[in-house]
């Protein structure tokens, strides 16, 4: 089903070709002023300095063109059409036309979006948490956005695969070693003669094993010798050297189970739960191979690769791929991962989500698996680097005695925010209104983030984020909730389901919430080629804001023409199903009740 921002621009393009213009001028927006028309085609300025003409004589030419063209077709899309000085054409659409357009909506799949994927893969990144640390507010934002993203890209008919990416292989290792031999120095793992089978279970618990590393961590900045032993103890993982490989292995199994709930209480999920240590095997491959390219060279010990390119606003340092000690970096790490995933996968486009702190990183990286050859140089490699989510102070959101607060209690203090509203007008029982706020906590959480450009800081209100008014989760799901409430007070009325065929609209308010919907593919398919999952939001406040001026204006259930309400009906229940959709793909969803 083609889009309606297109069927429109096409219309103009015959009309400018036909006056003999070039039909590239016939561009179609959304118009800024909404009180004068609805699209607006501006090209006429533009194409009079071409064909020295008065822009207001082209865009006259051209009117009268697809007037003429819908007289004789009887195909009316617009029902005005008006040059208006200096040379704009201002475009109303034809309230027919868009009831017929809202009706193949309704009966098609997706509402008629042309799935752009055809089954081609693209990789997003967007994990990054470390093992043996527990998630706090710094992962929420990967997490969701990710997230949605890949469930964006999957809505439209890609191969999404979302790859956690652990930090798993890092220095962490050995300082988590080091502190345990200097707990438990009598587990068997740092016996040298010790040749049996190591022990199935853990010498440690996810609790226990969150406190060892901040431990060894703060132990390291003190003690010098501790450092040095926690370095050798990394070396000597990394090196295969087996009893730190089992020590390893039991802190993997221990985190990797605590991280899949907590990120399934975000409703976050991954198709691959790789780390850093999966790219090692690649990692000697890489570094002689850009060394045989003539890529890499030595500069004060280490092992570098220019990355500058002309054209380059700033200067930008090289990409050191291996340090003077001979150690590998999260460069390193990186482009080890890239050659997997190319092996594996062959991805269409990559999709990296971290903070924005880290956008050198990734420009060096990009760049050195372009220059190498690993990528081809027509696949996009896009870095999303995301803000701060802030505290009303401004500084980066803490808790109260000054601490990072962890990602469950994070969830836990937002859903106890909901359930105190929902409670305020208590109307279900508290099972229910905990299974509710549960829901509509998710919302406020996610959305709150999502509908802030990724790149921006935000404040983190929790007051704000849980309002039931206003641009929030919970405001978009009371609207799902109202639509809910509509329909099934229509069923008790007509004991009926049939709907009904959407009409063309009587008021303004009507037409508004239609004209929104003609906007759906549009605004999918924008939100996914951009990554920016902050205009679905933006549609979808802008929809509910639209569904509630017609609802407060209009008398639905008792609208004596039968044809009229069953119409309404139907109009409402496509609001409420894209509605649901879209907050599917930015990964929460609506309760029955609030």
């Amino acid at each position: 089903m083609k889009k309606l921002i297109d069927i429109i621009t096409e219309r103009m393009q015959a009309a400018f070709t036909e006056c003999g213009y070039d039909g590239s001028y016939a561009k179609v927006v959304l118009s800024n002023r909404p009180d004068l028309c609805e699209y607006q085609c501006n090209g006429a300025m533009a194409a009079a300095k071409v064909y020295k003409k008065k822009p207001i004589e082209i865009a006259a030419q051209v009117v009268d063109v697809v007037m003429a063209e819908a007289e004789v077709s009887g195909g009316k899309v617009f029902s005005e059409i008006d040059a208006v000085m200096p040379g704009f054409i201002n475009l109303r659409l034809d309230e027919s036309y868009l009831a017929d357009y809202m009706n193949e909506m309704r009966s098609a799949d997706k509402f008629g979006l042309e799935e752009p994927g055809h089954g081609e893969t693209v990789i997003v990144d967007y994990g990054g948490a470390n093992v043996a640390k527990p998630l706090h507010v710094g992962h929420l934002r990967s997490a969701v956005i990710g997230e949605a993203v890949k469930r964006m890209g999957n809505y439209l008919g890609y191969h999404m695969i979302g790859d956690v990416h652990l930090g798993d292989w890092g220095l962490q290792m050995g300082l988590i070693i080091e502190e345990l031999r200097d707990r438990q120095p009598e587990l068997v793992y740092f016996d040298e003669n010790y040749t049996g089978e190591y022990p199935q279970e853990a010498p440690f618990t996810i609790g226990e094993l969150e406190e060892i590393y901040p431990a060894a961590s703060a132990k390291s900045k003190k003690d010098d010798t501790f450092r040095a032993r926690a370095q050798e103890a990394t070396f000597r993982l990394q090196n295969g050297y087996e009893p730190f490989l089992a020590i390893w292995k039991q802190i993997m199994k221990v985190s990797l189970a605590d991280l899949k709930k907590n990120y399934d209480n975000l409703d976050v999920h991954f198709d691959l739960w790789k780390g850093e240590s999966d790219a090692e095997e690649y990692i000697p491959w890489l570094i002689q191979d850009l060394q045989d390219q003539g890529l890499a060279y030595e500069s004060e010990g280490a092992l570098v690769v220019d990355i500058a390119q002309p054209g380059d606003r700033k200067e930008l340092p090289p990409c050191i791929v291996r340090k003077s000690d001979g150690a590998a970096l999260y460069a390193t790490s990186d482009l080890g991962t890239i050659i997997e995933r190319e092996k594996d996968f062959s991805p269409v486009k990559y999709v990296y989500i971290t903070d924005k702190r880290q956008e050198l990183h990734f420009i060096q990286v990009f760049r050195v698996a372009k220059k190498a050859g690993y990528v081809k140089p027509e696949i996009p490699m896009i870095h999303i680097g995301f803000g701060t989510m802030n505290g009303k102070d401004g500084k980066p959101f803490k808790t109260r005695d000054g601490g990072v607060m962890r990602l469950e209690h994070l969830i836990a203090d937002i859903n106890e925010a909901v359930y105190g509203r929902i409670m305020e007008n208590r109307t279900v029982s508290e099972d229910e209104a905990h299974e509710t706020a549960r829901i509509v906590g998710l919302a406020a959480l996610k959305y709150g983030d999502l509908s802030n450009q990724a790149s921006k800081d935000y404040i983190f209100d929790i007051d704000r984020f849980t309002s039931f008014e206003g641009n929030t989760g919970p405001y978009i799901l009371y609207t799902i909730v109202r639509i809910k409430s509509i329909l099934a007070k229509y069923r008790a009325l007509e004991q009926e389901t049939n709907e009904g065929k959407i009409l063309p609209a009587k008021s303004g308010t009507e037409k508004a919430v239609i004209l929104l919907l003609a906007r759906y593919s549009e605004v999918m398919e924008t939100a996914f080629e951009e990554t920016a999952p902050h205009k679905i939001c933006q549609y979808i406040y802008e929809l509910s804001n639209a569904f509630n001026s017609f609802y407060h204006e209009t008398k639905i259930l008792t609208e004596e023409d039968k044809e009229r309400r069953a119409g309404w009906i139907a109009l409402v229940m496509l609001v409420k199903d894209v509605l649901e959709a879209c907050i599917g793909v930015l990964g929460f969803s609506a309760p029955e009740r609030m």
